[in-house]
């Protein structure tokens, strides 16, 4: 029998492109899913398009509410605690997935007993079209966590018993846009491993300037989830000075770090 995936989703203002979203859940090649929407208090029409997929599909889709605006980690822990999926995955509201992404991720669950964590390449575009893509490792290490998140958060599948041994997402201000950096780094302390299925599966919707106008407090984010994983990890604290390169990024001028982010995720 096929394990049953839980897709979970904080969605937010996401009016315009949650229709193509869950319209590629829907047209996954693996069909035993169910996909649990949080919104986090949307001032646009957010909830009255996820309302329709709740009546027109009923048993698949599941809407929750927050009454104020919470942030991505409080909005997906909401999630978890209803989800009934042998595995657990994420999607966002204003991105893409190929039809068999799901068919692919499960296929590595159920293959490797020994990985939690399976996520994919991901190609970054806007209006203008593709404009790059993720080039992960296979296989991170420890080691992995000193450069950046190792793992991309909106693509990946996970087993629900590694979310439970480390009680999902951890909700602070010093984690906001690093959620999952950090989500990796407790699940790998835990003795979990991920692997990266080197396809780009997976297509997420981002302004091709958008890392050059990332808010200096979560460079700093950034750099402390190093800090805790160079802790967590047993890694040697000569490591450290990788805490200083988010913060270089952030005071790097724009137009230089549009210049090396475009090249790099070129390659």
């Amino acid at each position: 029998m096929s394990e049953k995936i839980s897709v979970i989703m904080g969605i937010y203002n996401c009016a315009n492109t949650l229709g193509e979203a869950l319209d590629c859940i829907i047209n996954q090649t693996y069909t035993n899913w169910e996909v649990i929407m949080c919104d986090d208090y949307s001032s646009d029409d957010t909830v009255q398009i996820a309302e329709k997929y709740v009546q027109k599909y009923p048993g698949k889709f599941l809407l929750l509410k927050n009454k104020e605006n919470h942030g991505l980690n409080y909005t997906l822990n909401k999630c978890l605690k209803v989800a009934n999926g042998d595995y657990i995955a994420r999607m966002d509201g204003d991105d893409l997935c190929a039809v068999d992404r799901f068919e692919k991720e499960v296929k590595v669950l159920d293959e490797h007993e020994d990985i939690s964590i399976v996520s994919t390449d991901m190609n970054f575009f806007d209006e203008r079209g593709v404009w790059g893509r993720t080039n992960t490792e296979k296989e991170p290490t420890k080691e992995s966590f000193l450069r950046a998140t190792p793992f991309c958060h909106a693509a990946c599948m996970v087993r629900k018993e590694a979310y439970q041994a480390v009680d999902g997402y951890s909700v602070s201000d010093k984690l906001l846009r690093v959620e999952d950096y950090h989500l990796w780094v407790k699940m790998y302390a835990k003795g979990y491993r991920g692997m990266n299925i080197q396809e780009p599966l997976y297509s997420m919707r981002d302004d091709r300037d958008a890392q050059g106008r990332r808010k200096f407090k979560y460079r700093l984010n950034e750099a402390y989830v190093k800090k805790v994983a160079i802790k967590s990890l047993n890694l040697n604290k000569i490591n450290s000075v990788y805490c200083l390169v988010p913060i270089l990024k952030g005071i790097t001028p724009p137009f230089v770090y549009h210049f090396c982010h475009r090249k790099r995720a070129k390659n």
